[in-house]
């Protein structure tokens, strides 16, 4: 796996140095960022784009003025990698912001990695390229450095239903799933990839075996996934770019390694990025009558032992890790100060005792189980008894 320093000081200064003696106050403020900018280690992607291996989670943002500070301040303390997803519904403020940015010259689009995903209720390929003209057109961008497909459990949504306004079909309290094969949604992600519209595509929750699928018979085959955890990639040939562009989103912590599914991802040159790395304190509030499998990782002996020797707070600490073994993170925040913290990793490095001590944790638990899908065909978690979930009983809205 090779891992690069994203050194956007250096890129700015260029540029700085031909207009500052205009005065220009926009330029002025850049050079005050760039001066700041933190180096964030990156993976190189099959395509040959950076995947840097920290950036912003934006689930549970759903507060307008809230997201915006928080991502003004993640892009001013050198935050380059925003993760979003349609179900978020916060697409158009992300795009906004962004829009902000890029007019005002702090940044350039190609500065950024923006990733986002197919929600469950668009996977039909008749629906997919409008959700993702939409999705672009709210984010305010021509392209998307990566997309996903957020879950491997399509399902019907109400009749009339189109982007911007899509809502789940609900029968007798449950989903209702629509049977759509990975592979006929999966084909159209490819159209878009080789049209540029989607720079890379992965995947999110998938299984091994639903991974597998895909790359038994796609032409372009996953780039990424993502996950409660990991992000790494193996070099490949000349003749592999543009073919094997994996990424992959799973759940990835210390209570819940996936170190079965991270060599089959590695072995398959597929990357992975972990969402949750911090435990995700706030899931809870997402559905409170939900299936929640205890965890607090940042309360594990172990975290707070490691994180009073370093004079850091339990998450930098778990970031840190994190980002050492070479995975791609994205903690949430939409606390300006909060935001700033997790990105003050950088300073200090774990040593091989500690990383070991923090890989070797006994306790193991997945804490999102999905449980609204539980019943799907296509549900990915084979390791969830099902039994001991909660009833759920949705209602639509």
């Amino acid at each position: 796996m090779k891992i690069q320093q994203r050194n956007a000081k250096l890129k700015y200064e260029k540029s700085i140095t031909t207009s500052e003696d205009t005065g220009d106050e926009t330029t002025k403020e850049v050079l005050s960022i760039s001066r700041n900018m933190v180096h964030v280690p990156s993976v190189k992607l099959a395509t040959g784009a950076d995947l840097p291996l920290f950036g912003l989670g934006t689930w549970l943002a759903s507060d307008p003025n809230a997201l915006t500070d928080a991502l003004r301040a993640a892009l001013d303390a050198g935050y380059r990698l925003i993760d979003t997803a349609y179900v978020y519904g916060n697409e158009a403020v992300i795009g906004k912001v962004l829009h902000e940015y890029f007019t005002t010259k702090k940044l350039k689009r190609s500065d950024l990695f923006i990733t986002s995903k197919l929600p469950y209720l668009a996977h039909s390929p008749s629906e997919i390229e409008d959700m993702v003209a939409g999705q672009l057109k709210d984010l305010q961008t021509d392209y998307l450095d990566l997309y996903l497909i957020h879950v491997p459990c399509p399902c019907k949504h109400q009749p009339g239903n189109k982007h911007g306004d899509y809502h789940a079909l609900i029968e007798n309290n449950q989903l209702v799933p629509d049977l759509i094969d990975h592979l006929d949604t999966w084909k159209v992600l490819e159209k878009l990839f080789n049209e540029g519209k989607l720079k890379a595509i992965g995947l999110s929750n998938f299984n091994q075996n639903q991974i597998q699928h895909l790359l038994d018979h796609a032409s372009v085959k996953p780039h990424n996934l993502q996950g409660r955890k990991t992000v790494e990639i193996s070099s490949c040939t000349n003749t592999q770019v543009g073919k094997r562009t994996g990424l992959f989103k799973v759940e990835t912590h210390i209570y819940w390694p996936q170190n079965e599914l991270y060599e089959f991802c590695k072995k398959n040159n597929i990357t992975m990025t972990s969402y949750g790395p911090l435990g995700s304190p706030g899931r809870k509030a997402f559905r409170p009558d939900g299936t929640w499998p205890e965890g607090e990782p940042m309360k594990d002996s172990i975290v707070l032992e490691l994180a009073k020797k370093h004079g850091k707070t339990p998450a930098q600490i778990l970031l840190r890790h994190m980002v050492q073994r070479g995975i791609s993170t994205i903690p949430k925040s939409t606390h300006v100060e909060r935001v700033r913290e997790n990105f003050n990793i950088f300073d200090f490095t774990l040593n091989d005792e500690e990383m070991n001590r923090l890989n070797n944790v006994k306790m193991r638990t997945r804490l999102f189980v999905f449980d609204f899908f539980a019943k799907h065909p296509f549900y990915p978690f084979e390791d969830v008894d099902k039994s001991t979930l909660k009833p759920v009983h949705l209602v639509e809205f």
